[in-house]
Parts: C-alpha cells; sequence; structure tokens
C-alpha cells in the first residue's frame, strides 16, 4: 500500500507517548489560558478586534494574491513603517506567517558559499530556513558565543549566525551583546526571531534587539510574529533598507505566497497603537512570569526562571506531562505541553504564557491547579 509506512509510524509515536491531536477550542471557554502566546492579553481587546474588522471591511476577506501582484495593499506599507519605527528598524516587510518570515530571511541571506552558524536550541522555522538555505549550516552549542566565534573562524566568504532572542522551549534569552561581537570579529550578518521577545522586552516592548542596542544596525535583521504579543497573525522581517530589498526580490516565501489578510494587519496596527500608548504592559508581562517562577519553584516544582514571558515546567516524561496538562485541563487551567520533537534537549515539560493581563488570584489559582495535579512517580510527587 503506498501509505502503509504510516501506520507503523503511527503505531511507533503512541509507544513513545507522543501522539498529537487537535482540540478545537469554543468561541468562549471558562478555561483560564495559560497556554497561548497572548503574552498581552490583546488578541481580544476591543481595539484589536474592532481593528480587524474594520479592515476587513474596507479591504475584503483576504489579501486576493501575492504581495507582488494584488497582495500588497497601503495597509500594510502602514504596518510595515509603524513596525520599523517601532521597534527602530530602517525597514520591514510584513509575511503571511512568522514561520514564512524567518524562511525568507534565512534562505534569502544565505547564498551558495555562505556559512550558517545555527544554535541549537533554535525554533524549527530557523531550522528549516538552514536546511533550505543553499550555505553550508554549523549547528553550534546553545547560547554560546564562543562556540560561534570558532565555527566563524573556519570560514571564508559571507556568514550569517542565526538564533532565536528567547527561546520558545525554556523561556530563557540569548546573549545578543556577545554575539553581535563574535560576528562583527568575521565580518558576518545577525539574523535573530525575536518572536517571544517583541512585545514583552525592551523599552515599551521594542524587543530584544533594542533592549541590546542593537536596533537598527547594518548587519542585524530581526524577525518578528504578529500572533503573539499582538495578538494577530502574520509575520515581519526587520532590518537594513538594501537587506529588505532583497528580501522582496529573492525571498520564495514573499515572492510566492499570497501576502496577510488585512483583517490580520489591521488587528496588528491597532495592537502597536494599544501599545505604545500603554507601554507599562510589557513589565507587566515579565513580572507575571516572575512571580509565577517563584511560586512553582515554591511548591518543589522544576521551573526555569523567565528572562521574558515564557515559564517552563519540567515534567517526568512525554506521558506524564500529557497527563499533566489535562489533568490541570480538567481543574480549569489551559497550559502547553510540550515534548519531543519540539524538546532540543528531549525533556518533557509544561510550557506556562505569562500574559500581563493575569490578576493576583488568577496566578495563585494556576500555580495551586499545577502543583495539586503532579504526576506521581513511585508513589512520590515530580519534585525534579
Amino acid at each position: 500500500m503506498a501509505f502503509g509506512w504510516i501506520d507503523e509510524q503511527a503505531e511507533a509515536r503512541r509507544r513513545a507517548g507522543l501522539v498529537r491531536t487537535l482540540r478545537p477550542r469554543p468561541a468562549d471557554s471558562t478555561l483560564l489560558d495559560l497556554a497561548s502566546n497572548d503574552y498581552l492579553g490583546l488578541a481580544r481587546h476591543p481595539e484589536v478586534t474592532e481593528g480587524a474588522a474594520r479592515a476587513a471591511r474596507r479591504w475584503g476577506g483576504g489579501a486576493t494574491g501575492s504581495r507582488l501582484v494584488t497582495g500588497s495593499t497601503e495597509l500594510h506599507a502602514e504596518l510595515e513603517r509603524e513596525l520599523a519605527d517601532f521597534c527602530g528598524f530602517e525597514a520591514a516587510l510584513v509575511f503571511s506567517s512568522g514561520y514564512a518570515a524567518n524562511l525568507a530571511a534565512v534562505t534569502a541571506l544565505a547564498p551558495h558559499g555562505s556559512l550558517v552558524v545555527s544554535d541549537a536550541g533554535n525554533h524549527a522555522s530557523l531550522i528549516d530556513g538552514c536546511r533550505l538555505a543553499r550555505g553550508t549550516t554549523q549547528v553550534v552549542g546553545h547560547a554560546d558565543p564562543d562556540a560561534v566565534r570558532k565555527a566563524l573562524g573556519t570560514h571564508t566568504g559571507p556568514a550569517v549566525a542565526v538564533s532565536d532572542t528567547v527561546f520558545s522551549v525554556d523561556g530563557d534569552a540569548a546573549p545578543l551583546d556577545r554575539l553581535a561581537a563574535a560576528c562583527r570579529e568575521f565580518g558576518a550578518g545577525m539574523v535573530v526571531d525575536d518572536a517571544h521577545g517583541l512585545g514583552v522586552l525592551g523599552d515599551g516592548g521594542r524587543g530584544s534587539a533594542y533592549a541590546a542596542g542593537l536596533a537598527g544596525a547594518s548587519d542585524v535583521v530581526v524577525t518578528v510574529t504578529l500572533s503573539k504579543s499582538l495578538g494577530s497573525q502574520g509575520g515581519a522581517v526587520l532590518g537594513p533598507a538594501p537587506v529588505i530589498e532583497h528580501l522582496v526580490n529573492a525571498a520564495r516565501t514573499f515572492i510566492f505566497d499570497t501576502g496577510l489578510a488585512p483583517a490580520a494587519a489591521g488587528a496588528a496596527l491597532a495592537a502597536l497603537t494599544l501599545l505604545r500608548r500603554e507601554p507599562e504592559r510589557a513589565a507587566r508581562a515579565r513580572a507575571v512570569a516572575r512571580d509565577l517562577h517563584t511560586r512553582l519553584t515554591a511548591q518543589g516544582l522544576s521551573a526555569v526562571r523567565p528572562d521574558a514571558a515564557v515559564v517552563s515546567v519540567r515534567a517526568p516524561s512525554p506521558e506524564g506531562a500529557v497527563r499533566w496538562a489535562a489533568d490541570c485541563r480538567a481543574a480549569g487551567v489551559g497550559v502547553g505541553c510540550f515534548r519531543p520533537p519540539s524538546v532540543p534537549d528531549g525533556v518533557s515539560r509544561l510550557r506556562l504564557t505569562a500574559r500581563a493581563d493575569l490578576s493576583e488570584e488568577q496566578i495563585a489559582r494556576a500555580v495551586r491547579v499545577i502543583r495539586d495535579n503532579r504526576p506521581q512517580i513511585t508513589g512520590k510527587t515530580v519534585d525534579q
């Protein structure tokens, strides 16, 4: 049978406790949500949803084509100007997703004869970009600028280092200042994915590169998503104007993909406007993350100290993580569940989102539910 091998893989996943299933959520839910990436609590904010509706009414339900044909509107151009200005870069280019933005940035900036130095903890979209790039990729140790420096020293010709700014599994931040210093020793560029930094780190949420003093640098390119802190959908690449112009002409996920839907662009613009007006939301998200970490570790759980708004709690096994998340959901708290291959170190986790709009009572409730439902191993609770 043509696809008979699929049954074998399905059975292997089942034995390893790695089966994934879709769980459609209702429009209104009583769950306390600590699983989404809505860091600033803007996805349902009236100004953001009205921005989406207004854009759809004016521009239609879809972009109608690729950005180079009919898919670019005045709304896309406005969003690109606002993103670049907010984050401190010369120019920006909007894509249909953050995944597409990462594929574009890595593949278009790593031609034949180039070297891509990729952090071992990078997101799948950066990894896939490296796989598709025509340059040679060398994977180095996690958050290790010396390893980047060593790899760059083996190559002559164009080179770029690729890294998340905030890693999505444990929520730890890359040492961007030291990474930039290593790259500049060899004239290499940097491409960094700020999906989990935009809206959370930097002055008023302007992002990790802004916080590190790298915004607007001629050798730094930043990718962002509009689907996390901005509560919308889509992605963008920020950088020097010549780089953005190059992407318009060379990035396949820009040239051949339909443009971002107007409603998503309108929602992102409304969220940016709101964040400019309420910059304290960024600091609040970080404070909630620290509070969650302090309370969870006080309960004997192994939680990684957060650098942004992701709080990671270790689980004993893939099966244990799934059961823990399911029991939390049954108790009214939605949490993320990360298992291989989503985790590069093979350790399963609960992944919590520290939202800026969480109240004191909600934080206390979440910690209580996570504590009370932790898996039991040989009669003891997990406290790795």
